[in-house]
């Protein structure tokens, strides 16, 4: 039995752009006072039956592939585009998680969570950027009745965030960029690093929170075979090298738990250099071990442990349309619920074990290849043309150094091969020219295209401020 929602102030909020929409939210008060929020999931497993020459396609693939000006879908186009995306103004049939949340003095308690099929009608398909505004200034005609829900939500949204951040979540970052692209040749005309705004925050901690919920519904139901994700702890060599470095410049890194590796984190600031914190939560994020899904059978449970959320289990829900992982979770809660019948082969925890094991190499693929896009697309915006930009050093070695050019969030190899230079890795520094760079010191650099042995990209120049002055 499927739950009508569509007279809810449903929205879905998205990239912009975005046609495999997977995910909407409502907000709205209860007659007893409190709130009702519900998170909407396309309901992919209505349409992909299990066995289905539809489903094995999705398990070979496993996973979408984003590249920069197009992507691979799992599933087909008039599914992905279409009857699952849920699109605004149109009936579409969803997997809910509803939350009643009581208020109280700047909190919110949650004091009850339903899980149901059901249908919705979304009021409006909106990018971020226009929920922002929306949330901020408000807005008249059809879209009203969404403005005191969307703020309703990023209240409560901002509460989990806090709730987790002090159980130990990690803020980190990465060198995710955007690139814009010529409407009429395709090709990048700008780079920059991808900018958020409140209402990403917003769809991040209600998809985390039924990510969480589901997680542990399944596990309940399903604890030999219930497919889950888990995020060891970081690289202790490589987050302690980090630590050393930041320690020559007056900085700790405690790594004995999330926990203090996120207040470490959020100590680390220089006043002058608003871009220095965001570097190194960047060179923490690689320190990191991957996440990866298995079977909650070959485990122990205080083995599900996400590091990165600091949450004891985790699973993916929310975005089927894109990821096979979710299909199958989609499948255990219907069972769950009685909804229907669990599939046989989803019984055999070496069967859920080797889909795991699939999903998590094709997820790798699917990074690498969106890497090699970016990559690729670096060097057709610098193609024939050169630019000089501020970098920062990220690393100096026995013989070069790493620098990331925040205006395109670009990074590489140093090239000093043209000038004297002298490096003292011990030291965190490196002498050019008879001047003195240190790690995180600002450089400038002259950024070309680069194409060695049919192997794309850009390459970072060292400059001096005197050669500048000939550009």
């Amino acid at each position: 039995m499927r739950r009508d929602c569509r007279s809810y102030p449903v929205c879905s909020i998205d990239p912009i752009g975005c046609k495999d929409i997977d995910d909407a939210l409502h907000c709205r008060k209860l007659p007893n006072g409190n709130i009702e929020v519900g998170v909407h999931i396309a309901d992919v497993s209505h349409y992909i039956k299990p066995g289905s020459a539809l489903d094995k396609e999705a398990a070979r693939r496993c996973t979408t592939v984003y590249l920069i000006e197009r992507r691979t879908d799992m599933l087909p186009t008039r599914l992905t585009e279409n009857l699952c995306s849920l699109v605004g103004k149109k009936d579409r049939l969803a997997f809910s998680v509803f939350w009643e949340f009581e208020r109280g003095k700047d909190k919110y308690k949650i004091v009850n969570t339903e899980f149901s099929k059901s249908i919705i009608r979304s009021v409006a398909a909106l990018n971020y950027y226009e929920a922002q505004e929306i949330m901020e200034k408000g807005i008249a005609g059809e879209k009203a009745v969404l403005v005191e829900g969307i703020r309703a939500m990023h209240k409560i949204a901002k509460f989990l965030k806090r709730q987790r951040d002090a159980n130990g979540a990690l803020t980190l970052a990465s060198t995710e960029t955007r690139f814009t692209l010529s409407e009429e040749t395709h090709n990048p005309v700008d780079v920059s690093f991808y900018k958020t705004v409140d209402t990403h925050s917003l769809v991040e901690e209600f998809m985390l929170l039924a990510n969480v919920s589901v997680a542990a519904k399944i596990y309940s139901h399903y604890p030999a075979y219930s497919v889950l994700r888990r995020h060891p702890a970081p690289k202790l060599d490589q987050l302690g090298d980090l630590g050393e470095t930041l320690k020559k410049f007056g900085f700790s890194l405690n790594a004995d738990s999330s926990k203090e590796l996120s207040r470490s984190l959020d100590k680390v600031a220089k006043a002058d250099d608003p871009f220095f914190n965001k570097l190194v939560r960047i060179l923490t994020t690689r320190t990191m071990n991957q996440a990866v899904y298995f079977c909650s059978g070959d485990y122990e449970y205080r083995e599900f442990f996400h590091y990165g959320l600091a949450t004891p289990i985790y699973t993916h829900f929310t975005s089927p349309i894109r990821r096979y992982a979710d299909v199958l979770v989609h499948r255990l809660l219907a069972a769950a619920l009685d909804m229907q019948s669990l599939p046989d082969e989803m019984t055999n925890r070496f069967y859920v074990a080797a889909e795991c094991n699939q999903m998590n190499k094709k997820h790798r693929m699917a990074q690498f290849a969106g890497r090699a896009s970016g990559t690729f697309h670096n060097y057709l915006l610098f193609k024939g043309k050169t630019a000089v930009e501020e970098a920062v050093i990220m690393q100096i070695v026995a013989d070069k150094m790493y620098g990331i050019v925040p205006r395109y969030g670009i990074e590489g190899i140093i090239d000093v091969s043209k000038e004297e230079a002298r490096f003292n890795p011990g030291k965190f520094t490196a002498v050019i020219n008879g001047k003195k760079f240190s790690v995180f010191d600002h450089i400038m650099v002259k950024i070309s295209s680069t194409n060695l042995e049919s192997r794309f990209g850009v390459k970072l120049e060292y400059t001096s401020e005197e050669a500048m002055k000939d550009v």
